[in-house]
């Protein structure tokens, strides 16, 4: 599996929804789009993502149709192998901290354009989450000087992270 940058991510799970095509993909994923106002995704970044997918085989042309305003358009679809990726990516939490704002929300809200629930995911990213904030309380309590403002800087993060998957958790 080739290694996907965020936009990439995005694009390919939209177009895993139901066959589509560039425009209505950076219509959702523009300023007013539902996934836009979670992460925005240029358009033109949508086009080079699509043209991407397509060189890994991760998604391909249906078909095509006349475009209202301009030229045909490409009506694109996931291959099998883009379908799975799709479905693994869905389920797999964030690494980092820092990815819950971007990467972590972003797949809460494709989770809930399809009607899924994000509970296991959640619970997944829980467990990614938890023991960091023990490590940092142990780092936090040996730190000295400005190791130990980091530490508790990064203590708190996790904490609030943790709230925040609470908060979520009683949502799913």
């Amino acid at each position: 599996m080739p290694s996907l940058s965020l936009a990439e991510w995005i694009v390919l799970t939209l177009v895993d929804e139901a066959p589509t095509h560039g425009f209505a993909v950076a219509a959702l994923t523009g300023d007013g789009g539902t996934v836009g106002r979670v992460w925005h995704v240029p358009r033109p970044v949508v086009y080079r993502s699509l043209d991407r997918l397509g060189a890994f085989e991760l998604v391909r042309v249906e078909a095509t149709e006349a475009g209202s305003r301009g030229p045909q358009r490409s009506i694109l679809t996931t291959t099998p192998a883009g379908a799975g990726a799709v479905s693994d990516w869905l389920g797999r939490p964030v690494e980092h901290v820092r990815d819950l704002r971007s990467e972590f929300l972003v797949k809460l809200a494709l989770l809930d354009r399809r009607g899924r629930g994000t509970a296991d995911l959640v619970a997944r990213q829980r467990e990614v989450v938890a023991p960091l904030g023990r490590a940092l309380e142990r780092r936090q309590a040996t730190a000295s000087g400005f190791d130990r403002v980091l530490a508790a800087w990064r203590s708190e993060n996790v904490l609030a992270a943790l709230r925040f998957l609470d908060a979520v958790d009683t949502h799913s």
